[in-house]
């Protein structure tokens, strides 16, 4: 994949600031968000081509610039050891490889789905909640999900009674019967910064999943705290519902290891926020060696999704994709305002890839000028 033809010419770093009025009170987070940030990295070549992507805040990326600059942009394996060594002395830097195979795909004129291995040029999309909403009002969403053509529809438990959270699952079954597919998002595998609460224990998760598979839920999702491997196994093997974990996972080996040591069913990295896609592809590719799903995380903004789309499918075989979606709080407006079009799925909950060149988004950059804050 040698191009001696282009080199990095430079790469650019911008942040911007959505306002959120009414604020998004999200399930994980004690705090109402009054905003939405995102952080747009470009990597441009001396012909003039540009890769754009988002995802992390690329903590630490700052003075490393030379390690990539006058490099061959499609040296991917090279650049992401970089990034793999940038992770592990600052933060997270890998909107920087889905920028490069944001640039690859249009260097080499095709969809990033293509070069990942081209086994589909699409993927259903599973309605992701963010709010908790009572029995009633989920109820209702749970309608308008299936009416726009989504098969499958994640709730959030995080009301601070298992049993409230168990009542609104029972009213949302109750309504649409098993015409969509039911995941739970228990969120323990982690906190934000301010949260302080304790995770469940495996006893606690264990009797939430008997109510699961009673409501025949498809998975159950960071039902304990993301260290817990022992107890994640455990879980595993007493319930029939998939366990699910993965989203927040700093580095690649971390996933092997929920792999190699039985610890779930559903292996969920968002490839914004670990390994970018040149580190996740392995992981799927172990995951399918282990008969698991291979199902990335996607709450960063319409740029991440579009990522982790390519890379669901063009090379797992996932069933459904994570399509962060709860209107009116979290609607397409709010979560793709970096660019020009939403990304949107068709009447039947597909998420559609075109065979543009690349990722096949674009930037809205009258409104990356309002928004930026540095």
């Amino acid at each position: 994949m040698n191009s001696p033809a282009h080199r990095i010419a430079s790469i650019a770093i911008s942040h911007h600031r959505l306002p959120l009025d009414p604020p998004f009170n999200a399930s994980w987070d004690t705090k109402p968000r009054t905003h939405f940030d995102a952080t747009v990295v470009r990597v441009t070549t001396d012909t003039g081509l540009a890769g754009v992507a988002s995802g992390d805040r690329m903590l630490g990326f700052d003075g490393h610039e030379s390690l990539f600059v006058g490099e061959d942009p499609l040296a991917l394996e090279r650049h992401y050891r970089i990034l793999s060594n940038i992770d592990f002395h600052y933060g997270r830097c890998w909107p920087l490889d889905l920028a490069l195979w944001d640039l690859a795909g249009k260097i080499l004129g095709a969809p990033c789905w293509k070069l990942l291995g081209g086994r589909a040029s699409r993927v259903r999309a599973y309605a992701s909640s963010g709010t908790l909403r009572d029995p009633q009002a989920q109820g209702d969403a749970a309608e308008r999900y299936l009416a726009l053509g989504f098969g499958a529809l994640k709730l959030r438990f995080h009301r601070g009674d298992w049993h409230e959270d168990v009542r609104a699952l029972e009213a949302v079954r109750a309504r649409v019967g098993h015409k969509l597919e039911l995941m739970v998002d228990c969120n323990q595998g982690w906190r934000m910064s301010w949260d302080t609460e304790t995770p469940w224990s495996f006893k606690d998760a264990l009797v939430v999943a008997r109510e699961l598979e009673r409501l025949k839920v498809y998975w159950m999702e960071e039902p304990l705290h993301r260290a817990d491997h022992a107890g994640m196994r455990a879980l595993r093997e007493a319930t029939d519902v998939r366990i699910a974990a993965g989203e927040m996972t700093r580095q690649v080996h971390e996933l092997r290891d929920l792999i190699t040591d039985g610890c779930v069913d559903v292996v969920q990295p968002d490839a914004a926020l670990v390994g970018g896609i040149t580190g996740l592809r392995r992981v799927a590719i172990l995951a399918e060696e282990h008969h698991l799903v291979f199902t990335p995380h996607t709450w960063t903004n319409g740029l991440g999704l579009a990522a982790n789309a390519h890379l669901s499918a063009g090379l797992s075989n996932a069933p459904f994709l994570e399509y962060p979606f709860d209107p009116p709080e979290w609607s397409l407006e709010r979560r793709d305002f970096l660019m020009t079009e939403p990304l949107r799925v068709d009447a039947q909950g597909w998420l559609r890839l075109s065979d543009a060149p690349g990722m096949g988004y674009a930037l809205d950059e009258a409104r990356l000028r309002a928004t930026r804050i540095g």
